[in-house]
């Protein structure tokens, strides 16, 4: 099959430090945090309050919302606080707080799920409270269930990680291969698309031989080696990496007949459809300068991340700043209070070399913020309008289908901050389109 190249990029040093850490168990912290909102989407409503017991895999937020997901409770124990907090990416929402008991007594609501249809599949695939695991959080439901008019031909595996530091999807590759290729089975048979591709980029031969060797008695799916390129595993540009076809602006993947998953997306599904135990852990890369011991760790979802931290020797140097995900797409956090959720798939700790923010100059016109843009815009340009307090030409310059993978501020000599004028304008819009 032919590979095809996407417009832009950057070439950021990989840092792929972990790559040989197998994954070990951070264990039952002292407390647990868990918000109800974990996904793109409509927030859950809690259903336990100050004072319950709860055990693990036992819903506590839920809505009948279609674009959500359930959360669960990741440990038995007693809730102490149902309250509203301030969680990475500066918004309130409402969050319960366990103290584990450490049994970690399963809840009587675990159980195999009867899967004999793809709307049973689905309802399935809801119940488990999966989301995008690769760090979008988008209900997985939804987007196995797409719209009755749709066709979609082409199942695209994303195992490309192409973040620097993140090494999760590729131990996920190296030590859960067999639910990979179960999971994905799973979602041909219930979706009815007929062949699957998996993605990955060349600086991973080891997954890329492992994948390949599972995958060769299934003629339907094939391994299919990536340039190392940033942003290759976001998921337009690995559509048009693996397809040739490109999503139109303000389409969706299945507007060009493709469902794009994450790698440890298709595995979950394989576990839980076997076990019934639902999403309550997440496998994390924890890495940086400021970081003692690196490593690739399973954390309880809700776990402080200064636990995390700590499970891995703590820090080697004061960190300058702490990052939920990757260098180039990752949250800032305020504080190592905050706890791990469904789509953290990495934390960083930056020592004062690595972490500091360069000061802006003034944009020179050199166009390679342009050149580097996957998407085809002209991100100097909305940088300007956003400034400039210029909002209702912003629409026309389609900033709302900027993916914010900021291969725009690496390229940029002056260090614009780019991306934090383009999150701004598109709250604007957001804000506008609401009133």
């Amino acid at each position: 099959m032919r590979i095809h190249n996407f417009k832009g990029g950057v070439h950021p040093p990989q840092a792929k430090n972990t790559m040989e850490c197998s994954t070990v168990s951070v264990g039952v912290p002292e407390k647990i945090v868990i918000p109800m909102t974990q996904h793109i989407g409509a927030p859950c409503q809690v259903l336990v309050k100050k004072g319950d017991y709860v055990k693990v895999g036992q819903v506590i937020g839920n809505t009948e919302a279609y674009i959500s997901a359930p959360v669960h409770s990741s440990v038995s124990g007693t809730v102490t606080a149902v309250d509203e907090r301030i969680i990475s990416g500066s918004k309130p929402v409402v969050c319960v707080e366990i103290k584990p008991d450490g049994l970690q007594e399963l809840s009587e609501d675990i159980a195999v799920p009867i899967v004999d249809s793809k709307e049973s599949f689905v309802k399935a695939i809801r119940d488990s409270g999966l989301t995008g695991l690769g760090g979008a959080g988008f209900p997985a439901h939804v987007k196995l269930n797409p719209p009755k008019d749709t066709k979609i031909d082409t199942l695209i595996i994303n195992a490309a990680e192409c973040e620097p530091y993140i090494t999760s999807d590729y131990r996920e590759c190296m030590e859960n291969t067999g639910d990979i290729i179960e999971g994905i089975n799973h979602v041909l048979k219930w979706t009815g698309i007929p062949r699957a591709l998996i993605g990955i980029e060349d600086n991973k031969p080891g997954a890329i031989k492992k994948l390949g060797e599972a995958v060769k008695d299934y003629s339907h799916i094939t391994v299919h080696s990536l340039k190392t390129r940033y942003p290759q595993g976001a998921e337009k540009t690995l559509i048009k990496t693996l397809t040739g076809r490109e999503v139109p602006p303000g389409k969706l993947p299945h507007d060009v007949s493709c469902l794009v998953m994450n790698v440890a997306s298709v595995a979950f599904i394989a576990e839980y459809l076997k076990t019934g135990m639902p999403l309550i852990k997440k496998r994390i890369t924890v890495d940086g300068s400021a970081v003692k011991i690196p490593g690739n760790v399973y954390a309880l979802i809700g776990t402080p991340v200064k636990d995390v931290f700590n499970f891995c020797g703590g820090f080697s140097a004061e960190p300058k700043k702490l990052i939920m995900g990757g260098p180039m797409m990752g949250v800032a956090l305020y504080s190592a209070d905050l706890p791990v959720m469904k789509y953290t798939n990495a934390l960083l700790a930056l020592d004062e070399k690595e972490g500091s923010i360069p000061g802006e100059y003034s944009c020179i016109r050199c166009g390679r913020c342009v050149k580097a843009c996957p998407m085809n815009l002209l991100p100097f340009e909305i940088d300007r309008l956003v400034k400039a307090r210029l909002h209702d030409d912003l629409d026309k310059l389609n900033i709302m289908d900027c993916m914010e993978c900021g291969s725009c501020v690496y390229a940029c000599p002056s260090k614009r901050l780019i991306v934090q004028s383009i999150r701004l304008g598109k709250d604007i819009l957001r804000r506008a389109a609401k009133k």
